[in-house]
């Protein structure tokens, strides 16, 4: 990466952690205060839902960039793709499953 884009998106990263986990504690304070249980059947239910999508979407995921490099450095002679960003994205990729199937599920109802 660039001297200038790499920085900038270090940054980038680090600001979206700190204000998801701001936002997730806050939430969580609230409804605690509030006197609304933090965990009950429901919730757990949706949560391990959410969970399994998340994890079979960002296995799968996992597996297509294995295959996409090893078929990339086979036929096409290109290098390996780095490590650290394909970590990354793959984290990503599972991490925001999971937030969008809880929210999902959890506007959805107990269908």
């Amino acid at each position: 990466m660039s001297d200038l884009l790499w920085p900038l998106t270090s940054g980038g990263i680090l600001v979206a952690t700190v204000l998801i986990g701001i936002f997730a504690v806050r939430k969580m304070l609230k409804d605690k205060k509030s006197g609304f249980p933090i965990q009950d059947e429901r919730t757990q239910k949706i949560t391990g839902k959410a969970a399994t999508y998340a994890f079979y979407i960002g296995s799968y995921f996992i597996i297509a960039l294995m295959m996409i490099n090893i078929i990339s450095q086979e036929l096409l002679n290109a290098p390996f793709l780095e490590t650290g960003y394909a970590l990354l994205v793959a984290s990503l990729v599972q991490s925001l499953t999971f937030l969008v199937a809880s929210w999902y599920f959890g506007r959805k109802g107990d269908s």
